[in-house]
């Protein structure tokens, strides 16, 4: 009775021979379980001890891809030996060379994805810059696009799909979208740019196409910029690279550049005092550099101009030691009795 019932045939098979196939992919889904908790379990409790993090991407990267391919080995042997048409069978092939191209797409996603964690967000948490943080999850995004589009227009192809045809027409409506989007691309592109030469990161002061400001945020198609006025500036990165870039932040010191214009009726000796006295002020002055310089270098209409460069150390408070310095001047010849000169003009009446 029971070798009747496993003899019947269904679909051109024995109930038999249904079970058995049944069984093949029953048992590769447990195997691949198996494998899974194995994995999880055992393998990356072995290579945490290990002092190389390489076995525990490629462990991390294989574990899920694997099960996958050992489920589809499983259908595939118990697809292939029951009997079926041609046609269903060439249409199977297909679908298992259609899912094995995905299976090994996912798993060079995971290697690149795993590598990209384990090396370049690792490099980037020791690193200051808030930019790499915003630009790597667009980087990982973009490679999974790559990868992906790679591995479907391969799994295509080995489907029996004409795929030069298909990459013809995309091509011509991806120049018709790259026309009309241009701007943007080219902004896109700026970003990366930016990534790429880094001349400025979050926080910087720059001065960008007659804008003067702190970078706020650097996104993939426009920066913003507060500005020293408190305005918010947004800029398209296109206009950025084709741009000359001032980092402020990046500068050693600040120049300042002073020019003092005394009487004409001063004496050498007054003269020579004050530039004595502005070299002491720059001296005594702990926010100022020792480069400093002090000249008479101009005799102008109404002054005799005295020249006065001095450099304020990085990261010092400008505007107080700018306040200090001209504090310093004001008094010390107020107390020397050195005048400063006004515009003045002599008119000769002739009777």
């Amino acid at each position: 009775m029971k070798d009747i019932i496993f003899s019947n045939e269904y679909f051109g098979n024995s109930l038999l021979d249904w079970l058995i196939s049944l069984a093949y992919v029953v048992g590769a889904i447990v195997l691949g379980k198996i494998l899974y908790w194995f994995s999880n379990k055992i393998l990356k409790g072995l290579t945490k001890k290990s002092k190389t993090s390489l076995d525990d991407i490629i462990i991390d990267l294989i574990e899920e891809p694997v099960v996958f391919a050992v489920i589809l080995s499983g259908i595939w042997i118990a697809v292939t030996r029951l009997s079926f048409p041609d046609s269903i069978i060439q249409k199977l092939y297909i679908i298992f060379q259609i899912l094995i191209t995905i299976n090994i797409t996912w798993l060079i996603v995971r290697l690149v994805i795993s590598l990209v964690n384990q090396y370049f967000i690792l490099k980037e948490s020791k690193s200051d810059s808030k930019f790499d943080s915003q630009i790597i999850p667009i980087v990982k995004k973009s490679l999974k696009t790559i990868i992906w589009i790679f591995g479907i227009v391969l799994a295509l192809n080995n489907a029996g799909y004409d795929v030069g045809a298909l990459i013809a027409g995309l091509g011509i409506g991806g120049i018709a979208l790259a026309m009309a989007a241009k701007d943007s691309i080219s902004n896109i592109f700026g970003g990366f740019t930016i990534f790429a030469d880094k001349p400025f990161k979050l926080g910087d002061r720059v001065r960008i196409s007659g804008y003067d400001g702190f970078v706020e945020d650097i996104g993939l198609r426009s920066s913003r910029i507060r500005t020293i006025d408190g305005t918010l500036v947004t800029i398209p990165n296109s206009k950025i690279t084709d741009s000359v870039v001032e980092n402020v932040t990046k500068e050693p010191s600040r120049k300042i550049v002073v020019k003092l214009g005394l009487n004409y009726n001063t004496p050498l000796p007054k003269i020579e005092l004050a530039m004595s006295l502005l070299k002491t002020i720059a001296q005594n002055n702990t926010g100022v550099e020792d480069t400093y310089n002090v000249a008479f270098n101009e005799f102008a209409d109404s002054s005799l101009n005295l020249l006065f460069v001095y450099y304020i150390i990085k990261g010092s408070d400008i505007p107080t030691i700018q306040t200090e310095i001209n504090l310093s001047i004001l008094k010390n010849f107020n107390e020397n009795e050195i005048s400063f000169a006004f515009p003045t003009r002599s008119v000769y009446l002739e009777k």
